[in-house]
């Protein structure tokens, strides 16, 4: 019983973790979007504060950076309850800042969408209904598009 409990939600972990991973698998090759490169050389300032997300890639200084970041950490995010399990406390605190601290970078045009999976990730931590539910592969679905229309 234990096991089947366990099972169903690290198979969804494992599905949304691959499909995180191929939504952005080039971001260099692919670069940013052409409004993006036009916006780039005329606001020199949105690169000079990376901590602000005001830039064209949020509080990143580059497409890639933006991108790789992004995915990794949308697909750190359906793994905290297994990093939650199997870690130290002060590991799992450390992927939650990181990934708040993500959700704070990102760029405008994603920045709700991945808070949103951000607090979802968190709140599975502890409620595994999250998972079990569908919250998280719905609050997963706009960052994929995301990086798919950005990145891929």
């Amino acid at each position: 019983m234990i096991l089947k409990n366990v099972a169903r939600p690290l198979t969804v972990i494992a599905l949304l973790a691959a499909s995180a991973l191929t939504a952005c698998s080039a971001p260099e090759a692919a670069g940013p979007a052409p409004t993006s490169a036009a916006a780039s050389p005329t606001s020199p300032s949105a690169t000079a504060s990376p901590s602000e997300s005001s830039g064209p890639w949020g509080g990143f200084a580059t497409a890639a950076e933006a991108c790789t970041t992004i995915s990794e950490q949308a697909t750190g995010s359906t793994l905290l309850p297994l990093s939650a399990a199997q870690g130290t406390p002060a590991e799992l605190e450390q992927a939650k800042a990181e990934l708040t601290r993500t959700a704070e970078r990102a760029p405008e045009s994603i920045k709700a969408e991945f808070t949103t999976l951000s607090q979802a990730a968190i709140a599975g931590i502890t409620d595994q209904t999250v998972f079990s539910s569908g919250k998280i592969q719905d609050a997963m679905a706009p960052v994929q598009t995301w990086l798919a229309t950005n990145c891929g």
